[in-house]
C-alpha cells in the first residue's frame, strides 16, 4: 500500500510541473501572439533544421513507449537498447535545433543587437526554453537508462521509469505544439 501512496504522491508532482511549465509556455505563446500586431514584426519561414528535429523527436517518443512495453514484458536488454536509441534521437533533436538557430543566423534573424527583431527574438526565446526542458529531460533519460542497465527496474518497480517516460512524451508533445504554433502563426 505505501508502494502505491509513493507512487500518486511522486506522478501529482509532475503532473503539476508540467502543468506549470505549459502555462510558462502558453504565457510565451501569447505574448507572441499579441506581438505580432507590432509594426516592426518580420515574418520568417522555418528553418529546415527544425522540421528534421521535430522527426527526431518524435521518433524518440516511439522508442520510449515501446521501451516500456519491453521492460512490462520482461526483456531487460531490449528495453536498454531502446532507452540507448531514445538518448540519441534526443541528442539528434538537440543537433538539429542548434543547426536551426545557425540557419536563422544565417537567413540574417538574430536575437540580440542591432539586426535583431521582435518576431526572432521570440523565437529563440521560446525554443530556448524548450531546450532548457528537453536537457532536463536528457539527464531522465540517462538516469533512467543506467537504472535500467544496473537493473533498477523490473516488471513490478518502475516508478522511475514510468515518471520519465511522462516527462519526455511532454517535452515532446510541448515541442510538436511549438511547432506548429510557429509554422502557422509566424
Amino acid at each position: 500500500m505505501e508502494q502505491n501512496k509513493k507512487e500518486k504522491t511522486f506522478k501529482q508532482m509532475l503532473w503539476i510541473s508540467m502543468m506549470s511549465m505549459t502555462m510558462m509556455f502558453a504565457g510565451l505563446t501569447s505574448a507572441y501572439v499579441v506581438s505580432r500586431a507590432r509594426e516592426d514584426w518580420v515574418s520568417f519561414d522555418l528553418p529546415s533544421a527544425f522540421y528534421i528535429s521535430t522527426l527526431f523527436i518524435i521518433a524518440s517518443s516511439l522508442t520510449f513507449y515501446i521501451a516500456k512495453r519491453t521492460l512490462l514484458a520482461g526483456d531487460q536488454g531490449k528495453t536498454t537498447s531502446l532507452l540507448a536509441l531514445t538518448l540519441l534521437l534526443g541528442l539528434g533533436f538537440i543537433f538539429y535545433q542548434f543547426n536551426g538557430f545557425n540557419q536563422l543566423i544565417e537567413s540574417g534573424l538574430y536575437t540580440t543587437g542591432k539586426q535583431s527583431n521582435v518576431a526572432s527574438s521570440f523565437l529563440y526565446v521560446i525554443t530556448g526554453a524548450h531546450l532548457l526542458h528537453i536537457f532536463a529531460g536528457i539527464i531522465v533519460l540517462v538516469t533512467v537508462l543506467y537504472r535500467n542497465i544496473t537493473g533498477k527496474y523490473s516488471v513490478s518497480s518502475h516508478l522511475g521509469f514510468s515518471l520519465g517516460s511522462i516527462f519526455w512524451h511532454f517535452v515532446d508533445a510541448l515541442w510538436i505544439y511549438l511547432f506548429i504554433f510557429f509554422y502557422f502563426i509566424r
